[in-house]
């Protein structure tokens, strides 16, 4: 799974250094592995000893624990406490999400960031104390659509439910054109932040800026707008 492209991880605190996740299936891996890779300091947890050694034996984790995070005894062997952030990967198994969830939260712990895998699980969460819930499964499957319905768009990133920045190609009806000509805020409702071209972007571009087939612009609007832009 990769959750590079994902707004997941714009939303945990960025002045965090240390991160636990609980539950080593695809999902935690995965998170694990990329918060690795962005240079923090990751304690996995799993109950399962066999997923707990293949993590530490991969490094995607600094660290590895294998304990049931339902008992608050043992979260509280593991010091649990002292991370920013704890994000319960568990996902699947419902009850251990919901308890682990409400055990972080009597902890203590100042951020705890749980997947659901239903809209009733994702209720449960919060209403348990989880701080954000996240539905990965439903934001691969739209990002999926997006792709396969608008393939002009590159990337995305979502600020929230109904508005975002990505970057799209230049499609041939704004080829040889200025911004002034093309007046996409008027006429799309989105603004450029950015043109680019041979791996290097222009920021804030000129009006009299000419697109060309073929090059990416960066745009910020609303997604109902952006998906009004010419294939």
């Amino acid at each position: 799974m990769n959750l590079s492209s994902l707004n997941f991880f714009s939303t945990l605190l960025g002045n965090n250094r240390q991160f636990a996740v609980i539950g080593l299936g695809r999902f935690g891996r995965a998170v694990c592995q990329t918060l690795h890779n962005l240079g923090y300091e990751v304690l996995g947890i799993d109950n399962n000893q066999r997923l707990v050694d293949q993590a530490l034996h991969d490094g995607v984790v600094a660290h590895a624990l294998q304990l049931d995070s339902t008992e608050p005894s043992a979260l509280e062997e593991a010091s649990i406490a002292d991370f920013d952030t704890v994000i319960v990967a568990i996902g699947n198994y419902i009850q251990e999400s919901i308890i682990t969830t409400l055990n972080l939260k009597e902890a203590k712990v100042p951020h705890v960031v749980a997947k659901a895998s239903s809209e009733i699980h994702g209720k449960l969460l919060e209403r348990v104390g989880a701080d954000l819930v996240v539905f990965p499964e439903r934001e691969m499957g739209c990002q999926l659509a997006r792709a396969l319905t608008k393939p002009r768009i590159l990337d995305r990133f979502e600020l929230d439910p109904d508005n975002s920045i990505v970057e799209v190609v230049v499609p041939e009806r704004f080829d040889n054109k200025t911004l002034a000509d093309l007046d996409l805020r008027r006429n799309y409702g989105i603004s450029v932040l950015a043109i680019g071209a041979d791996q290097k972007f222009q920021i804030n571009p000129q009006p009299q800026q000419k697109l060309v087939k073929g090059q990416i612009m960066v745009v910020i609007g609303s997604n109902r707008d952006i998906d009004r832009l010419p294939v």
